[in-house]
């Protein structure tokens, strides 16, 4: 056939198209990960083709389109030079092929594969994934003998299975070897959003006109075919969108916009090895099973937990195989001139795809795993979680600057600072009225608080007017319960003056816990710290608890290493933690029951622990048992016994020595409060 200076145009305009759908992948990968991750992603297209390029002008071609070695490589046109225009033209169109094989494993892996790591997938595509198995099916193509499955009659005439399955396979082993992102299978009922649909599918509609060159430059020539072979290219990504939007509401139960895009660009897939050979409605045939394909595939791919981020396996693997395959019973085979019967050509197609599986999926398997041992191919758990912009490039984003702020002042507590305003965009908008929320709540806050340390001032500073009439009404009924039938000259009376002793005692420990916890909160109560001996500590709060109350159905236990260290800590202080303790322990267990004292040390802390074999508090209880007031025991007559203050005051005396207070406990076993304090007080403290 004579080339014409018209046919070279059209390959080299072909070429141009080809070469505009690395934008759509660039457009429809950055659009569907999550804006952390859509920069990395960009970057990672612009390279791969940089690579492939470079690679398939080196080596690449000469692997695919030289003198064929026994129909397995090519021996020759490495490092091509200019020649004549007709191949300089083959060369640059097929220099785009390549490129378009490589950037298809970008999207299946995004959002967690290595910068570095994914250049040498890219090379590993380049050479010698693509190259040999293209020379085994185009291989002829620029002339010299064709490559062994050209020899037994495989068609493929634009690259379904050579360009596209051969991606797809690559991709399918890619993702099972970095394995998916974090949290995307946790069970979680949140799904990981794809942050612009719109670019998205502005890529889709990018590749969709990309592929008028791919499958109509494939004829080499501006000839005759290559409006029938647009027109059916067209059709069959439409009516691939259909199928997905018809079977996909039925699978997924809704109606998913990346289903519908995927089932698209599944569609022409599928026309892309049979588009010359094919009828139109053949086309619609190819393009509507190949959507529903491609669906039901993504399907099968999250229930294997399998992350394909763009489903770039069912997309064009999976359509691809399909349309291979379809050749066999929906080309004509006049036009494919292979002189096999239908039979004998369905063969020829399987064998051609189970070539291209074993090849490009265990191959690139095999090279994977052991480029993963030397160079990870996985980001670290931290650069995922903070997302690759930041991590692979240090390059972050508008809404990821909002987020980070946000996040320190999750961490810090610091909500005095506003976050900064990008002005004049919608993010920045967001951030502004963030920050009005934010002044409106920092206000409502100090209020608050300055509301509190007055109230707990005013209390601290009632103690003595409090306490002194409680005192004496204390005092004066108890003279008067002394002189039994004295002044009183009655039973009666003598019961209403003892009433009135004990229920003036029981406001009295009421007023003195709320005082204590009011003098700490508002820091009145300074701590004296000296070296204490918690061995006495504990036998100084047992005596005063026996001696208080009944206890001779009670046991108790004192465990203390011998070469346990003093603490440095208020004594009076720690005494009051330990006898809320115990009192509340005493309370709570039964007669032959066992309460322990303990203490040790870990890690530059001291542990004291009073544990005991009572009730035990539920779980929906426990987290409300150190608020204030809270009375857990439905006997009325055991909970009058106490404040529902001793826990509260025993954590803020904690708390102001630097350490902590922690419940343990089981219902019907006991409980445990552990006290962890410390051993020594930081250099600053007072």
């Amino acid at each position: 056939m004579v080339v014409t200076q018209a046919d070279v145009v059209w390959v080299l305009t072909a070429s141009a198209l080809v070469f505009m759908m690395q934008a759509g992948f660039c457009c429809l990968e950055s659009g569907s990960v999550r804006s952390k991750n859509s920069i990395n992603v960009a970057a990672k297209n612009f390279a791969d083709f940089c690579i492939s390029a470079g690679v398939f002008w080196m080596i690449g071609f000469g692997l695919m389109f030289g003198a064929s070695h026994n129909g397995l490589f090519g021996t020759e046109s490495f490092l091509f030079s200019l020649a004549d225009p007709e191949s300089a033209a083959f060369f640059v169109f097929q220099l785009m092929f390549c490129g378009t094989a490589t950037t298809i494993v970008s999207g299946a892996i995004a959002e967690r594969a290595r910068y570095t790591g994914y250049l040498l997938i890219s090379f590993v595509v380049a050479l010698p994934i693509y190259p040999l198995f293209g020379h085994w099916a185009w291989g002829g193509a620029f002339g010299g003998d064709p490559g062994w499955l050209a020899n037994i009659g495989f068609v493929d005439f634009a690259g379904g299975t050579v360009v596209h399955s051969v991606a797809g396979w690559v991709s399918l082993a890619a993702v099972l070897i970095i394995g998916p992102r974090t949290g995307r299978f946790d069970g979680s009922s949140t799904p990981f959003r794809s942050h612009s649909l719109p670019l998205a599918a502005l890529g889709v509609f990018i590749i969709w006109v990309g592929w008028i060159g791919f499958n109509g430059g494939s004829t080499l020539a501006a000839t005759d075919n290559v409006p029938h072979i647009v027109l059916n290219t067209v059709i069959a990504g439409a009516f691939g969108g259909l199928g997905a939007m018809l079977l996909g509401p039925i699978v997924q139960k809704r109606l998913d916009v990346p289903t519908m895009l995927n089932g698209a660009l599944a569609g022409l897939v599928a026309i892309t090895p049979a588009a010359h050979c094919v009828s139109t409605p053949g086309a619609v045939l190819l393009g509507v099973v190949g959507g529903g394909l491609c669906v039901l595939a993504s399907q099968m791919l999250d229930r294997l937990k399998i992350d394909d981020v763009v489903y770039a396996f069912p997309v064009h693997g999976v359509a691809g195989v399909w349309g291979t395959m379809a050749i066999a019973f929906l080309g004509d085979p006049a036009k494919l001139g292979t002189g096999l019967d239908r039979w004998g050509q369905f063969l020829a197609q399987g064998t051609g795809v189970l070539t291209a599986m074993v090849w490009a999926f265990g191959g690139s398997y095999i090279l994977l795993s052991i480029i993963n041992r030397f160079v990870p191919l996985r980001v670290s758990p931290e650069a995922e979680r903070i997302g690759l912009n930041v991590s692979e490039h240090a390059q972050s984003t508008e809404q990821l600057d909002i987020l980070r702020s946000m996040e320190f002042q999750r961490l810090t507590g610091d909500y005095s600072r506003p976050i900064p305003v990008e002005p004049n965009s919608d993010i920045g908008d967001i951030a502004r009225q963030y920050n009005l929320v934010l002044e409106n709540l920092y206000s409502a806050k100090m209020e608050a608080e300055q509301a509190s340390k007055t109230k707990s001032n005013f209390l601290a500073s009632m103690s003595h007017e409090l306490r002194t009439p409680l005192n004496a009404i204390i005092g004066f009924s108890e003279m008067i319960t002394r002189q039994y039938f004295g002044p009183l000259g009655s039973n009666k009376y003598h019961e209403y003056a003892d009433d009135i002793m004990h229920s003036s005692r029981h406001l009295l420990s009421l007023v003195d816990d709320i005082l204590d916890l009011s003098k700490i909160e508002a820091g009145r109560s300074p701590l004296a710290r000296e070296d204490i001996d918690v061995s006495n500590v504990f036998e100084d709060c047992l005596r005063v608890v026996t001696g208080a109350i009944d206890c001779n159905q009670i046991y108790f236990d004192i465990k203390v290493p011998e070469n346990l260290s003093s603490l440095s800590a208020d004594e009076r202080a720690i005494k009051q933690v330990i006898l809320n303790l115990l009192f509340n322990a005493v309370k709570f267990t039964p007669p032959g029951g066992l309460v322990t004292l303990a203490a040790h040390e870990s890690g530059g802390r001291h542990i004291l622990e009073v544990s005991d074999t009572g009730k035990g508090i539920p779980d929906e209880k426990l987290e409300h048992v150190i608020e204030p007031f809270q009375q857990l025991h439905s006997d009325p007559h055991i909970a009058q016994l106490g404040t529902g203050l001793g826990l509260s005051i025993a954590k803020a005396l904690a708390e102001a020595h630097g350490g902590e207070l922690k419940i343990d406990s089981q219902v019907g076993r006991g409980t445990k409060v552990s006290v962890i304090l410390p051993s020594r007080p930081p250099a600053d403290a007072k």
